[in-house]
């Protein structure tokens, strides 16, 4: 075992991977928002804007599917703790400059572990969901910047991407 893998929380003393207990740190707020951006043709995102997409109302199902994604995270990423969302909120806005769609998830919790992983959960599948939604009439659709904005709470406090210039 190198001295790397020593300071990774995930790993046990003999290098296995295990879930970290997290039982002995004190509850506190914790909020986390992830962002990703689903690059589209012009016409789709009109189409999108004006109701036109036959599967239905694509921000609807997308921020559905958001919020169902972040309380199915520990389900999908191995090593992830189950929480007790207090909040989960799903923007899906139209960006035509982009042209395309960015999806913003923010998550919160009053716990013991942070909920960075559920907001970036919940926009990655908004935005897949997007592309599902929209593949018939645009299959060069494109899901990018998948990244977290900022994280506050716990004993790392605040973090927040800085602005790209």
């Amino acid at each position: 075992m190198t001295n790397e893998s020593q300071k990774l929380t995930h790993l046990d003393h003999d290098g296995h991977a295990h879930m970290v207990d997290v039982g002995h740190k004190p509850l506190t707020e914790r909020r986390a928002t992830a962002t990703a951006r689903v690059r589209m043709e012009a016409a789709t995102l009109i189409a999108i804007t004006q109701g036109e997409i036959p599967k239905g109302d694509v921000f609807a199902v997308a921020r559905i599917a958001g919020i169902q994604a972040a309380k199915a995270t520990p389900a999908l990423i191995p090593l992830c703790h189950p929480l007790m969302l207090s909040s989960i909120k799903v923007d899906v806005l139209p960006e035509p400059e982009l042209p395309g769609v960015v999806v913003r998830a923010t998550c919160k919790l009053a716990g013991q572990t942070g909920v960075e992983m559920e907001a970036l959960t919940a926009a990655s599948v908004a935005a897949l969901t997007i592309y599902d939604m929209c593949k018939a009439i645009d299959r060069g659709m494109v899901i990018e910047q998948v990244q977290l904005e900022s994280k506050e709470g716990g004993a790392s406090g605040e973090w927040h991407r800085e602005p790209s210039c």
